[in-house]
């Protein structure tokens, strides 16, 4: 029997050409996820950390999938793909410059550190426009307005989005809505934020960035937050 159609990814071949389009090896599979996202993810990672740690660029998908880390840097991916992390391309850095092993990449404990760290140097700007934009989407959802947030929001989905870094101690300790809904959490609920609104810190923050701390003031006033 002749052998004439062959596998483009792993050269096997097959005397039927409809038997070679239904065969799926490792190779290929990989080639067809390529456009995913989480694989994509992975892609980004395995060329930063060739870009860190070699000083090399320009890292093909090719040389990804043909990679022996392949699978531990797409279980990554599709860590990041499910955590959303702030910043991905800041998370993937931190992850390559830990010293931490790769299999140990997707473990929460390592997010919630560079989240802890992120947050503590993240500009005031930028940490309002994020805050806003869940406040706005949590607005949509349950159709409101986004300024209502501190004062109507569930204090269960308040405390998983302050613990995700997607609710500012800057909007959150400046206003006092947001410190109303932080009293009116329980024991719990505040033991699960606390790294993340660690007050002592924050205080120390605010007196050294006056100028941050008016143009939140600022937004808060204009955005009728406190009314």
């Amino acid at each position: 029997m002749q052998l004439n159609y062959k596998c483009a990814y792993c050269s096997k071949e097959f005397a039927r050409e409809k038997t070679l389009v239904v065969h799926v090896c490792e190779p290929k599979r990989r080639h067809l996820s390529k456009n995913e996202k989480h694989v994509q993810l992975a892609l980004l990672t395995y060329q930063r950390f060739y870009e860190i740690s070699q000083k090399q660029k320009n890292k093909t998908f090719e040389e990804f999938a043909s990679s022996p880390y392949y699978n531990a840097v797409v279980n990554f991916g599709s860590f990041m793909s499910n955590a959303n992390p702030i910043y991905p391309e800041k998370f993937i850095d931190f992850v390559i410059k830990s010293g931490v092993k790769l299999d140990h990449w997707c473990r929460d404990e390592l997010y919630d550190t560079y989240l802890q760290e992120l947050l503590k140097i993240e500009p005031a700007d930028g940490a309002i426009q994020r805050t806003i934009a869940i406040m706005m989407d949590w607005a949509d959802d349950k159709e409101s307005s986004w300024n209502h947030y501190f004062s109507y929001v569930n204090l269960n989905k308040a405390t998983h989005d302050i613990k995700e870094g997607k609710i500012s101690p800057w909007l959150l300790l400046q206003s006092k809505t947001g410190k109303k809904l932080l009293k009116n959490m329980n024991d719990e609920q505040l033991a699960i934020v606390g790294d993340i609104i660690n007050p002592q810190f924050w205080m120390s923050k605010f007196k050294k960035y006056p100028a941050d701390v008016e143009l939140v003031k600022e937004v808060i006033s204009e955005a009728k937050i406190d009314q």
